[in-house]
């Protein structure tokens, strides 16, 4: 007896094949992504290293102590870009107390010895690693397409990208692109751990240690989460507020009106008919309202057209002309450009209540995963950065997200409001 296959299982099968596909091209992407951006820091590390090897070798001779705290500045920098790079694609590399730099002090460090170690093992492996990352996928192209072109090539040249081989005919060819096939598949199966071992030192060795106090960056996060609750209660009693004492009192005027237009319809139909117009003009308005506190809660535009059209259109609005430089290519996270917009949107606010200025400027970029706003203004100045309702909101906003904000705004302008947000995930 036959048995017939259940088209949905096998439809299901397909599907599920395909998003594992994607996810492995995607994870090999952005493992591809790490090694080459790790191959910089890898490069300055090597170069640093062989520096370090010509500072201890000339110390025997006295001039290579004049350079060691160079050495050991140079050191903690290139530690701090690698603990900043390592945050940007993952977890958040704690950082120790700022380590010294005299080195009788630095040798007994031990912050700076694992900064030491990471700094070997970095240099060499990770350098390593990083290079593997940007020659495999030209290796794999080259290989790949080879059948494409070989008989282009002179010769006497090189079939295959390690060096081996020619090609005089298609089966040669066709034995080139199966090489390179074999190099992508490499790259789907092994770049993730590629990248997880260029990262692994740094995230050992560049952490703050057990000897490290941790109390500060604790008392940070906590007033930081405090600042999130209030921000969350503030806006809360905003929506609340605006429903309370504007839409819900409209909602209330249509039903009185409607209800006294019922009473009158039999013995006065014209006056009935003008308090239905009455009602449904207060309907339309209590609609608008509803709408506004909606829009406040997540703007619908930035679902509809990201960061850059919702910042356009608050431009747009805005009573004062202002014109926006946005280059922001990827999506941030949705409270990350949430929080943006209602940033950006308080501060055309005040600079149209306050500056009295003729024009202003929006500048948004994203930036090795920090998100990077700035709004400037030709008014009066004078603002103070500690006062204001508005501003105290904005800047619970950003702190609810481990962001910066700052105000300059002397005497006679311009004022300049920056803010700085993690792209987040």
């Amino acid at each position: 007896m036959a048995v017939q296959q259940d088209p949905t299982a096998a439809g299901d099968r397909r599907v599920g094949l395909g998003d594992t596909v994607v996810r492995t091209a995607r994870a090999a992407g952005t493992a591809l992504a790490q090694l080459a951006s790790g191959l910089g820091t890898a490069f300055l590390a090597l170069l640093l290293l062989l520096w370090l090897a010509v500072t201890a070798v000339t110390s025997l001779a006295g001039v290579g102590l004049l350079m060691a705290p160079a050495v050991l500045g140079a050191l903690h920098a290139l530690a701090g870009r690698e603990r900043d790079r390592l945050g940007r694609r993952g977890p958040e590399v704690i950082a120790p107390e700022p380590p010294p730099t005299r080195l009788r002090l630095a040798l007994v460090d031990p912050t700076t010895r694992r900064e030491l170690r990471w700094l070997a093992r970095h240099a060499t492996l990770g350098f390593l690693l990083g290079l593997l990352g940007v020659l495999l996928p030209l290796v794999a192209v080259r290989d790949s397409l080879f059948p494409l072109y070989w008989k282009l090539l002179p010769d006497d040249s090189t079939a295959t990208s390690v060096g081996i081989g020619d090609a005089h005919a298609w089966p040669d060819a066709l034995a080139v692109a199966m090489l390179g096939v074999g190099w992508i598949a490499i790259i789907l199966g092994l770049g993730p751990g590629m990248a997880r071992s260029q990262a692994r030192p740094g995230r050992l060795l560049l952490a703050a240690g057990p000897e490290t106090d941790l109390s500060l960056r604790v008392a940070e996060l906590t007033a930081t989460r405090a600042a999130a609750l209030d921000a969350h209660a503030t806006e809360l009693r905003r929506i609340e507020r605006s429903l309370h004492d504007g839409t819900q009192n409209r909602i209330v005027s249509v039903t009185v009106l409607v209800g006294a237009a019922r009473r009158m319809v039999a013995r006065d139909p014209a006056g009935a008919d003008e308090l239905l117009e009455r009602a449904q003009s207060a309907a339309e308005q209590a609609l608008a309202e509803l709408r506004t506190v909606s829009r406040s809660i997540l703007p619908p535009v930035l679902a509809d057209r990201g960061l850059a059209g919702a910042l356009s259109g608050l431009a747009a609005e805005c009573a004062v002309p202002c014109r926006t430089d946005v280059d922001v290519p990827e999506r941030c996270a949705a409270s990350v450009e949430a929080t943006a917009y209602f940033v950006i949107a308080e501060a055309l606010t005040n600079i149209a209540k306050h500056s009295g200025a003729a024009s202003a400027t929006i500048t948004a970029r994203s930036r090795g995963g920090r998100l990077h706003l700035c709004v400037e203004d030709d008014g009066r100045g004078g603002a103070d950065e500690d006062g204001g309702s508005g501003l105290t909101g904005m800047r619970r906003r950003i702190a609810a997200h481990d962001g910066t904000l700052s105000l300059a705004s002397p005497p006679g302008g311009p004022t300049t409001l920056k803010a700085e947000l993690p792209c987040g995930l």
